[in-house]
């Protein structure tokens, strides 16, 4: 099965290659380092702890683990990997030149093996649940501790991962910890092969999320200097074919509500100007961040138009729609503004955080709706009803605050699978 997986995966590299350098051309940051893709161009390590976060979602989850590691084990090297160059972007936001940034290889062996000669790490952690069968055995075969950080797996990917079952039984034999969000977690990855002696249930780290020192006064700063006294609602991290819908509930609670201010911040930075065309051809009246100005009275749409601003936005906000989640993307964190005392609401595509949507639903700290009508319904309901509002919000916060401890039950687990540590903490 692992003969044939690598044929396949060599035989698709021309169409990947194709389909890489067609994004390059029509995204520039998808040029940088682009030979990492194929397994040139590493920094290189004595060793290193090796974080591993798919995009913005998971470099932002990862936040309170880098900063907990660099303080328990400062005079360890810190490697953080992402497929995306918006999670390139994002790391060196948070961490500077604190830790080291390069892009994961693709699945080719002879990439991965340049990889792990290149960083050398003496530690693995995957944040969530990336399965590579190449990048795993490279742990395996090399004796390097492999982690999977707040393990997630839907029963839909259970019944997909059986068609390959010998591949994924080998995969994850090569002395890998499951440390899963939940018992039900914990179980599918059992079912697959993985050791019941290695398997944990830590819980879900995205709980322990760090808000910025000053968050709540820079957000009432903002508030006060760019929007006003206005009503805002917060439509976070949506794509194409959501902001459509944002923008026709923003028509319909204008009807109602002329004062309100919408600000859209969509999730991918190369679409920025795509979506002020697309407010503007709708022909609502535009104020972009990177302007610097305060919205004028006639403003109706604040464009998020900037790199990790979003929990500011929260900050400065009334209600917060959750994007990602009209359209089938899987929806996008709902603990950020609910760490924030916000109410949310979210559409019904929440399968890559399904538990923690459930949750949210049946405590009532999150509404769903299905369309542009419902969306302006929920916001405008919050909006004339402060109380409820507030009700709604601090259910969010109480549900952040009582889950939180997966990290430290996480750092249990790598204590003894890091070496021996002195000096002080770097910041990070």
């Amino acid at each position: 099965m692992r003969l044939l997986y690598n044929g396949l995966i060599y035989l698709l590299q021309i169409p990947l290659a194709a389909y890489w350098l067609f994004r390059a051309i029509a995204n520039k940051t998808y040029r940088n380092r682009i030979g990492q893709r194929f397994g040139i161009g590493y920094p290189a390590f004595d060793k290193c702890i090796w974080i591993h976060a798919v995009s913005v979602g998971e470099v932002q989850a990862a936040v309170p683990l880098v900063r907990a590691i660099a303080r328990r084990f400062p005079n360890h090297n810190m490697l953080v990997t992402t497929v995306t160059p918006t999670g390139a972007a994002r790391v060196k936001a948070l961490f500077g030149d604190s830790v080291s940034h390069c892009y994961i290889p693709f699945e080719m062996p002879t990439a991965v093996d340049q990889f792990f000669e290149s960083a050398n790490p003496e530690l693995a952690l995957i944040m969530e649940t990336e399965i590579w069968p190449n990048l795993y055995r490279g742990c395996g075969v090399r004796n390097i501790p492999l982690v999977l950080v707040s393990a997630r797996i839907s029963p839909k990917s259970v019944d997909s991962y059986r068609r390959f079952l010998p591949l994924f039984r080998d995969t994850l034999s090569h002395g890998i910890i499951i440390a899963a969000q939940s018992e039900a977690d914990a179980d599918r990855f059992r079912s697959l092969g993985a050791s019941p002696m290695r398997t944990w249930v830590t819980g879900n780290i995205k709980f322990d999320i760090e808000l910025p020192d000053g968050l709540a006064e820079q957000g009432r700063l903002l508030r006060e200097h760019t929007f006003g006294d206005r009503p805002v609602w917060i439509a976070a991290s949506t794509h194409d074919q959501e902001e459509q819908q944002v923008l026709a509930a923003h028509r319909q609670l204008q009807e109602r509500r002329p004062d309100l201010l919408l600000v859209l911040v969509p999730r991918h930075p190369e679409r920025f100007a795509a979506v002020r065309e697309l407010i503007e051809n709708e022909g609502f009246e535009c104020m972009p961040r990177t302007r610097g100005e305060p919205c004028a009275a006639s403003t109706d749409v604040f464009l998020g138009d900037t790199m990790g601003e979003l929990p500011l936005f929260y900050a400065a906000g009334d209600v917060a729609f959750v994007g990602g989640s009209l359209v089938p993307i899987g929806g996008h964190n709902l603990l950020e503004p609910a760490a924030l005392g916000l109410p949310v609401i979210s559409g019904t595509y929440v399968y890559n955080a399904q538990d923690i949507a459930d949750m949210f639903v049946s405590l009532g700290a999150c509404r769903m709706v299905v369309d542009a009508s419902e969306l302006a319904d929920a916001v405008e309901e919050l909006i004339v009803n402060p109380q409820r509002a507030r009700e709604s919000g601090v259910k969010g916060l109480e549900i952040v605050q009582r889950n939180r401890g997966a990290l430290n039950q996480l750092l249990g687990l790598l204590e003894p699978l890091i070496g021996g540590d002195s000096g002080s903490a770097p910041t990070v």
